[in-house]
């Protein structure tokens, strides 16, 4: 669990991890060149993604020059129920909030530069 959790404790992984275990189908590398609106080198991309893999967490499967990869939520659920679901809920939540602190500093910017004409 220990290394579930240290794959997990890195925001570009967890937001990388809960992309796939949203997708019904596999996901390969270059669908996460931007991951939270920040820009990620492929080479920084494959060791986020071995991280994963290392953990347990995905499993890749090669297609041509390809590794699409997929959640292994069903195995991982059985060995410890409800911690997947658990972190990309608050994973969620955490974007959400992020979101809407984002848009309201937006706002407070705009609100100031109307005054300050």
């Amino acid at each position: 669990m220990e290394r579930i959790l240290h794959a997990l404790s890195d925001p570009v992984r967890v937001a990388i991890y809960a992309d796939i275990v949203g997708q019904e189908c596999s996901q390969n590398c270059s669908v996460f060149l931007t991951v939270s609106d920040k820009t990620i080198p492929k080479s920084t991309l494959s060791q986020h993604f071995r991280e994963l893999r290392e953990a347990g967490l995905i499993r890749g499967e090669r297609r041509g020059v390809e590794v699409h990869n997929t959640s292994r939520c069903t195995e991982l659920e059985q060995r410890f129920p409800g911690l997947i679901r658990a972190i990309v809920n608050a994973h969620a939540i955490q974007s959400r909030d992020e979101a809407r602190g984002k848009k309201r500093a937006a706002r407070r910017t705009a609100r100031r530069a109307l005054t300050n004409k």
